[in-house]
Order: C-alpha cells, then sequence, then structure tokens
C-alpha cells in the first residue's frame, strides 16, 4: 500500500440532493448513471473516483496513466492502489506541483523518478516540463486525473490540467476526469485575468474564484477552445454524487503543504495576494495562510518567526521575527459564509505598512495573481474595497454567462 499523511479530522459533508446533469459541451461526455438519483437527501456525497461502477468496465486492458497526488483518495485507499487491486494497470503516474506524495515545496523543481512502493514510473509536470511530451504518454492509452482543487485560479493544478488536456488532444489520448467537490465553490469572485497576464498562475480569462469543480472547469476549457490551436481534447467527466455548489465539503486530506486546514483553504483566495508582496501569510509556521505580517510592520500585536521546514524550505523572511495579525481564531464556518473575497487584509496591510514604495516585489507577480496591474494601481492609488470591487462586476457578470454553460451540479 502506498503511504500518505491524512488529517485527523475525517471527511464531513452536508448531505444534499444529487442534481449531476447528464450534459455534454464540445468532446466532453459526462458520465452519470440512469438510475443515480436522490430523492431523500440525506446520501452522502461521493467523489467521482469513488463510483468505481460509473468507469471501471472502460479501464479493463487499457495501459493507465494517472495525474495523482497524495489528495487522489476513495475513502483512505489511494486511486492507484484501487486500481491495481482490482488488477487494472498502471504503467505511469504523472504528478503535478508539490510531487506525487505532495510534500514538495511550492515552485520546488521535482524530478523524474519511480514509486519506490509500486515501482511504477513518476514524470513530473512541473517546472520545465509542464506538458506531457509525446514520449511520455508513448505507452499509454488512456489518461486519468484525479486531484482536489481548492477553487482559486492561482493554485496551479488546474494549470497542470490545461497542460494534460492539450498533450492529450494532440497524441491522440482520451482523458478520463474523476470529479472532486470545490471547497471555494459556492461564490465566484474577484477580477478576471487579462490574457496579457497568463502565466501558470493564471491561465484562462476567469476570475480569482471561479466557483467550479476540476470537472465543470475542464468541460469550459474544452468548450471555450482555450487548448492550443483550438484543440479539444477527447474528455469523459465522471461527476460527484449529492453535491451542490452550496454543499459544505471538508477536504480529507490537505491539498498543499501550506493549506493544513480548512481554515486556510478558505483564506486562501484573499491572502494569495500578499504572494506578490514584501510580507510573509505564515510560510515556514504552522498558522499557513492564516496569519500575515513583516519585520517592519507596525500594525497588530501578533508576532511570528518563519522557519526552514517541510513543504517550506526557504520561507519568506525567514528566521525574522514578523509582526502582523493573526486569522487563526476565526471560524472556517463564519469566513465560508462571506462568500466573497476580503480585500480588508490587504489594503490594511498596504495602509499601514511604513514604506509603501516598497510593499509589492519589484517583479510585480502581484499581476500575475490579480491577472493584470489593475489591482495594484488601484491599491496604491488609495482606492478601498468598494470601489474596487465595483471595477470587477462587468468582467464577473460575462464570466458567469460562460461558466453556466458547462456546470453540472445546481
Amino acid at each position: 500500500m502506498l503511504l500518505f499523511v491524512f488529517w485527523q479530522q475525517a471527511c464531513q459533508v452536508t448531505p444534499q440532493k444529487n442534481t449531476t446533469a447528464a450534459t455534454s459541451t464540445a468532446n466532453t461526455e459526462v458520465i452519470t448513471p440512469p438510475d443515480e438519483t436522490n430523492t431523500s437527501g440525506q446520501q452522502p456525497v461521493q467523489v467521482g473516483a469513488a463510483r468505481t461502477d460509473l468507469y471501471f468496465p472502460q479501464l479493463a486492458g487499457k495501459r493507465l496513466g494517472l495525474v495523482v497526488n497524495h489528495t487522489s483518495i476513495i475513502g483512505k485507499v489511494h486511486l492507484v492502489d484501487t486500481l491495481l487491486a482490482a488488477g487494472l494497470q498502471v504503467v505511469a503516474i504523472l504528478a503535478p506541483e508539490h510531487g506525487f506524495r505532495g510534500a514538495a515545496d511550492a515552485g520546488e523543481k521535482i524530478d523524474n523518478s519511480r514509486d519506490p512502493a509500486t515501482g511504477i514510473p513518476l514524470v513530473s509536470l512541473y517546472g520545465t516540463h509542464k506538458e506531457p511530451t509525446a514520449a511520455d504518454l508513448a505507452n499509454i492509452d488512456l489518461i486519468i486525473f484525479d486531484i482536489q482543487d481548492v477553487g482559486a485560479r492561482f493554485y496551479t493544478y488546474i494549470s497542470t490540467m490545461h497542460y494534460v488536456m492539450q498533450a492529450a488532444a494532440k497524441y491522440g489520448k482520451p482523458v478520463l476526469l474523476l470529479d472532486r467537490p470545490n471547497p471555494n465553490g459556492h461564490y465566484v469572485d474577484g477580477p478576471v485575468l487579462d490574457p496579457a497576464y497568463r502565466s501558470f498562475v493564471g491561465m484562462h480569462p476567469v476570475p480569482i474564484v471561479h466557483g467550479m469543480t476540476v470537472g465543470e472547469y475542464a468541460r469550459m476549457i474544452n468548450g471555450e477552445g482555450w487548448l492550443e490551436n483550438g484543440l479539444r481534447a477527447n474528455l469523459q467527466v465522471i461527476p460527484c454524487a449529492n453535491y451542490t455548489h452550496q454543499t459544505p465539503y471538508q477536504l480529507p486530506v490537505a491539498p498543499s503543504p501550506n493549506l493544513p486546514n480548512m481554515r486556510s483553504i478558505y483564506l486562501y483566495p484573499s491572502l494569495c495576494f500578499f504572494e506578490g508582496t514584501v510580507f510573509s501569510v505564515g510560510r515556514g509556521t504552522a498558522e499557513q495562510f492564516q496569519v500575515y505580517g513583516h519585520p517592519d510592520f507596525t500594525f497588530g500585536n501578533y508576532q511570528f518567526t518563519p522557519r526552514s521546514g517541510p513543504g517550506s524550505k526557504y520561507p519568506p523572511l525567514e528566521n525574522k521575527v514578523c509582526h502582523g495579525v493573526s486569522l487563526a481564531q476565526l471560524e472556517p464556518a463564519k469566513i465560508r459564509e462571506e462568500g466573497q473575497l476580503n480585500l480588508f487584509y490587504i489594503l490594511q496591510a498596504y495602509t499601514h505598512f511604513p514604506d509603501q514604495a516598497n510593499f509589492f516585489l519589484k517583479n510585480n507577480f502581484i499581476d500575475k495573481l490579480a491577472g493584470s496591474s489593475q489591482l495594484r494601481q488601484q491599491i496604491e492609488a488609495g482606492w478601498d474595497q468598494a470601489r474596487i470591487r465595483a471595477s470587477w462586476q462587468s468582467g464577473l457578470v460575462n464570466f458567469k454567462q460562460i461558466r453556466s454553460k458547462y456546470l453540472l451540479y445546481e
């Protein structure tokens, strides 16, 4: 069996009526059993991977390439183990940022290798090798994608998904996507990305919080022709059962090293802006994406010191005492109820920082995170939160119209 580190919490969901839609767009097939109904409203959420009766029959005799990491579990069993136990042939594992085990630091280069537990070849899809090559896919008949996302444009698993779909379309490989709930799928918010600022932390003209599962997002990539040269992947989606966009879903596994709990996951879309500043958001502490501060920040009564450790080898402001604000006392449910990005944190930090000219990193990484230079310029010009949010609205209205074509859940 493969070894993975799980959260202490068990997976908890609020039961909802199954509203999965059996629709298709472009070259996308959504697989839903004709008799899959739930009239009682008491069934727990089932992730796509758990609905093995819907996709196991088509895997027999095929050489499978899996785009997976430590989140690719059915209960407490990894998808790789499940497939191997069923006698299916897994010939390659293609791993995104943070690696197959999910323990690598953000941005850390990971080399190709073999999984020591199974001997299966591991292909890293990060660094300079983001898109699988013809050689990577040569011995694969079917690609399975199963990774837990958190619903923010700059979280790079959806960028990896783009490149996998693109390579699959180029080399004639079908893609089977096993869908999972989006913990931030209950709202849509933020500035829509300007294509001129396209990068691995923002590849598509969508807002920061897009309100889609990876299955819905993949359908949108296909349907909107966002792959290179308008390619379309041969995509099948196994949807979640008993899930809607309003279903609270507690992840059973930390999706990456610096999102250790639901509080950090809910705060992540708002606090990630600090990654484009000289501030720390707690990388190298036990409260990642739940605090923010800087050695020269005079506002707030909280102190923390980033240290090198697993998942954060070289944290910003390493070994420096940072003064700032802790959000670790906030109830996750209350953060979720806000249902929008909270700009208060970064506006407060900018307002009270003594060296505003050097608040943003000189490489303007904030522009890649925000999707244009507009947010940075608005903050520097002293715009308040209401005025900034108003500037997003026309883009959000247009995006929601596009998004509606690809939704699978109420």
